[in-house]
């Protein structure tokens, strides 16, 4: 089978007694976001903004603006809001519609035109190269894009089903098969648990669950293959940022690890009637996240859980690389929080490499942001945000991008 892009483990070396994993990207494309247009956007009444193909920063005080630019990013590639937030919401104030545009071009040439836009009375339109989609689902996977920001901070404080709506949304992007699943699974549960409520007829039930078996099974071995995938690269991304000082663990925990799901609803079977739900099924899956043999939500201090959610995203950036053939947009908002000086050089030092693609990053300290930045070296523009008007303040030179294909070692893991 040939890949667009391919990542591989290599052989395992030891170091002063210790595994060093060194691994190697191969990318065949990149897709940039070379300029975007924005109306009416939250408090952005109308912008444009030409991007480099390396980072991007955008500066300035908390509520200026600077999230909802990285958020319009994220809605041209997901087609919503990367926040808690409706389409309404995303108006400014005073208007009655909103507006983002952007203009995409690969490495190999190619052009994409992607414009979203929302109106109160006409709801949500995305058309691609001046045509409109009929359904939205259609385009999320097209522009790749994997954002890092503090409202990933649920992931580890806030029940499971949380992290069950990130598996979700990370493998639905790869998997129209996973998806499909998904919607048919939940909405059977919904009639069983329906049914579960009144007096039970037998047979309905039998076919109730003979379905939930079928996209359950779907659903697990697809998350069960993708934690796999997942679990060694935010072992290594995690080691390092914290440059070794701690290690940590990803595991997929679910019912079906341990027992045939037919097996399960049947044991389950009076405790559903009782409860009048179903209690048992891949809807009670859960992400188990560890640092060293501790959970991380008790254990685990603000840094070490920010980076563990870096790490994720990261691991699940190289995933969608690979699915994909192209470098998804990585968007890093309000980067600093909660990271001390060395684990955020680690990180630009990381991403900056030619083994990521467009970057985006937010901070409210221009002059911190540049001397990391000069640091790492490599290009990079800073705009000024203030009030919802953006300023370019500072641009390198942004050379041509190379259509070859590179084999990138990180800087950390070459050996």
């Amino acid at each position: 089978m040939v890949y667009n892009c391919i990542y591989s483990f290599a052989k395992i070396q030891n170091y002063s007694q210790s595994a060093m994993l060194s691994r190697y990207f191969l990318y065949l494309c990149s897709m940039y976001l070379k300029k975007i247009s924005l109306l009416n956007f939250k408090n952005i009444a109308q912008e444009e903004l030409s991007l480099c193909s390396g980072v991007n920063c955008l500066v300035g005080d908390n509520g200026a603006g600077k999230t909802n630019v990285i958020d319009a990013v994220y809605y041209l590639s997901m087609c919503k809001s990367s926040l808690q937030m409706t389409d309404s919401q995303s108006v400014r104030h005073g208007a009655d519609f909103f507006l983002a545009e952007g203009h995409y071009l690969s490495d190999a040439g190619k052009s994409e035109c992607v414009v979203c836009s929302y109106s109160r009375k006409g709801g949500k339109i995305l058309k691609r190269n001046g045509k409109e989609y009929e359904r939205l689902s259609d385009h999320v996977g097209l522009l790749p894009a994997v954002i890092v920001s503090p409202a990933d901070s649920v992931l580890i404080s806030d029940a499971a089903d949380e992290r069950r709506r990130y598996l979700n949304a990370f493998i639905s992007q790869l998997e129209r098969s996973y998806l499909t699943a998904l919607m048919r699974y939940n909405a059977v549960l919904a009639e069983r648990n329906r049914l579960l409520k009144m007096q039970p007829d037998e047979t309905m039930l039998a076919i109730y669950d003979m379905q939930l078996v079928e996209h359950g099974k779907t659903i697990h071995a697809c998350r069960q293959r993708f934690v796999e995938r997942l679990q060694p690269l935010v072992a290594e991304y995690y080691r390092i940022l914290s440059e070794d000082r701690e290690q940590v663990t990803l595991s997929y925990k679910s019912e079906l690890n341990e027992r045939p799901f037919e097996e399960l609803l049947l044991a389950a079977r009076q405790k559903d009637l009782i409860n009048e739900f179903t209690t048992s099924g891949v809807h009670r899956d859960d992400l188990v996240l560890r640092i060293g043999d501790y959970p991380l939500r008790k254990y685990g201090s603000q840094g070490q859980q920010k980076s563990f959610l870096i790490a994720l995203k990261l691991a699940q950036y190289a995933i969608v690389a690979e699915e994909k053939g192209e470098k998804p947009i990585l968007l890093l908002d309000d980067l600093f929080d909660k990271l001390d000086a060395s684990r955020v050089e680690q990180l630009i030092r990381l991403v900056t490499g030619k083994t990521f693609g467009q970057i985006m990053i937010t901070d409210c300290n221009p002059t911190r942001l540049r001397s990391i930045l000069d640091k790492a070296g490599g290009n990079y523009t800073l705009f000024r945000v203030e009030g919802g008007q953006i300023i370019t303040e500072y641009a390198t030179n942004d050379p041509e991008v190379t259509p070859i294909s590179e084999v990138v070692v990180p800087d950390n893991l070459d050996h």
